[in-house]
């Protein structure tokens, strides 16, 4: 009855409706009034009379039920007088919220109208922020060039937000043992914004388990912010008077950079299992317990979680695929396809074998001591999460990515702390080769010593190119350093095109003259040997190129001023030169076994 009044009567005529209830109510009142008036005159006058006088009793007994009938109705009336007001009441409220909020609607929408975009170029307001005010945009755009990343958004999201679980249904319906190792979290940072180490904090104590989480601690390599001296303390004694003493920070006096900065977690880490993560993480749901399940089974792997991604702009979550943890010639690291041994297993929750880690990684804290930790020769930022890799494989240990263990990486648009990475990159891959290369060091040094371009003297502003991919026409292109124009002659007289590559189910390709046509043609080096294509060439700096099967030269025609073809044509003296040369490298058998494979 109460919803129909509020939903489908308009307030006139409830009013209405109210008034001739009333009115009625009044009027089997007055009846009743007579009829209890008749009854007592009719007392009086009535001789005795048992059959008249049985019925009057009736009458009379229906007539005191109508009485209690019309009090319980008074009463209904009266609660239902109550019920009105509070309905109307409600509904004043309503219309008073509708208009408030279709004001702050309109308040909003004229914001957005009157404040202009003032760093339309900034990567920071691609996908986000459109409805700050310009003082608000200008306070965003100074946090982001400082951090890298969206400290104003991070600032007012909660620390313990919710992150979708990416795990997969198997990953979900997987049980643990009850009796694991503990854990150590160390979290490194320098100049980290203080929300963001929070929220990593706080992850890590929500969805780790309590009776495994020995100790979290917090590495400082030699921040300079403020807020990460003073403030940093109050709140880890804050989480300290909730969690008996679970913090810990250890600071640099100077900057030792990441690989040092880890060692420094290790050293100060007491539990069974160390987990050496980035303060700008989030750990996912039962992150921990995959790790320290395969650790209980087998204490010589070294662990990296799969990576999720955090944008940096609008702190979504995106989610990235199972994958193992590689590296190029460069010892830059990259991601694998997953072995086919591993989709043989039929099991998505089964640990991947992984040539390296992707950065963050978890251990048996003895056995990576035992294997010297990491190398503290590394400067900064660059090549430790390779050199983790080739040290665990060659010193008794081995790698593994877990499907079921997932953590939330932050990226960032730039690194302000080192604008320029290429330096201390460099510097720590030739290192890495030095140690554990061997024979293999020199195609490091071939990989950072690019640019290699080739150029013919007729025209020395375009460069061979391997041209459009896919496809397997080089080309003459103008000159940019990049790898599709990196060449590399070999002594052995295979002339490699569009750099060096080391990945799984990738091949280099060799440049051939297939004997006949104009144009030279890129094949897979391996398939040319097997083959018997045309890919061995003379050459010396400043000489001709020619190949020494067909004794074509490899020159360039002008189909236009501005427009040159790389062609394979009888030699007419044209010169070449390639940017660096350096000792003999490669051999014959090397390419032999591969193309046996």
């Amino acid at each position: 009855m109460l919803s129909f009044f509020k939903f489908t009567m308009a307030p006139w005529k409830r009013s209405r409706k109210f008034a001739l209830l009333i009115v009625n109510t009044g009027f089997v009142c007055y009846l009743v009034h007579l009829l209890q008036d008749q009854r007592k005159g009719r007392r009086d006058s009535l001789e005795v009379n048992p059959l008249s006088l049985k019925q009057e009793n009736t009458i009379l007994q229906r007539l005191d039920h109508l009485d209690w009938d019309i009090h319980n109705l008074s009463k209904s009336m009266e609660a239902f007088r109550e019920s009105i007001k509070q309905i109307e009441h409600d509904l004043k409220l309503q219309d008073n919220s509708k208009t408030e909020v279709h004001k702050a609607d309109n308040a909003k929408e004229q914001k957005k109208v009157a404040h202009r975009l003032l760093y339309p170029d900034s990567d920071l307001f691609k996908r986000w922020g459109a409805d700050l005010s310009e003082e608000e945009q200008t306070v965003a755009q100074n946090l982001f060039l400082n951090y890298g990343y969206n400290v104003y958004l991070s600032d007012r999201l909660p620390l313990d937000r919710p992150i979708r679980d990416t795990r997969s249904p198997s990953c979900k319906m997987k049980t643990y043992p009850k009796d694991l190792p503990t854990l150590s979290v160390v979290l490194i940072f320098m100049n980290e914004g203080l929300s963001i180490i929070l929220r990593a904090i706080t992850s890590i104590i929500n969805r780790t388990p309590a009776h495994l989480l020995k100790e979290i601690i917090l590495v400082d390599d030699y921040s300079s912010n403020d807020d990460l001296k003073g403030p940093l303390e109050t709140q880890v004694k804050n989480y300290n008077a909730k969690h008996s003493e679970l913090l810990k920070i250890i600071r640099h006096q100077k900057r030792q950079g990441l690989t040092q900065a880890r060692i420094s977690g290790w050293e100060a880490s007491t539990a069974d299992v160390v987990a050496i993560l980035d303060a700008h993480v989030e750990v996912n749901m039962a992150w921990a317990e995959p790790i320290l399940s395969r650790l209980k089974e087998d204490r010589t792997i070294i662990i990296s979680p799969v990576f999720d991604n955090i944008r940096f702009d609008d702190f979504d979550l995106l989610q990235y695929s199972v994958a193992a943890d590689g590296f190029d010639w460069a010892l830059w690291c990259l991601y694998e396809p997953l072995p086919a041994e591993w989709y043989a297993l039929k099991d998505e929750t089964a640990p991947v074998r992984s040539p390296s880690i992707m950065g963050i990684l978890a251990a048996d804290r003895k056995f990576l001591g035992e294997i010297g930790v990491l190398d503290s020769g590394m400067h900064i930022y660059g090549g430790e999460n390779v050199e983790l890799g080739l040290r665990a494989w060659q010193c008794g240990g081995k790698v593994e990515v877990l499907p079921c263990s997932r953590i939330a990486h932050l990226e960032r648009a730039h690194k302000p702390y080192l604008p320029d990475l290429s330096i201390a990159v460099k510097r720590n891959a030739l290192r890495v080769a030095e140690v554990w290369m061997d024979d293999y060091k020199y195609m490091v040094y071939f990989a950072w010593n690019l640019p290699i371009e080739m150029k013919n003297t007729l025209k020395e502003d375009i460069c061979i190119d391997q041209g459009p991919v896919p496809g397997n026409t080089p080309i003459m292109y103008p000159c940019h350093a990049y790898s599709p124009q990196h060449i590399f002659y070999h002594s052995t007289g295979e002339m490699y095109v569009g750099g060096l590559r080391a990945r799984q189910n990738t091949g280099d390709r060799c440049l051939t003259d297939p004997g006949n046509g104009d144009l030279p043609v890129l094949e897979k080096c391996d398939i040319a040997v097997n083959k018997g294509l045309n890919l061995h060439w003379d050459f010396r700096q400043g000489s001709a190129v020619i190949n020494r099967n067909t004794k074509r030269c490899l020159e360039i025609t002008a189909d236009n001023p501005a427009s040159y073809r790389l062609v394979m044509q009888m030699c007419t003296g044209q010169r070449w030169n390639i940017q660096h040369t350096v000792k003999d490298w490669g051999k014959t058998k090397d390419l032999q076994q591969k193309a046996q494979h």
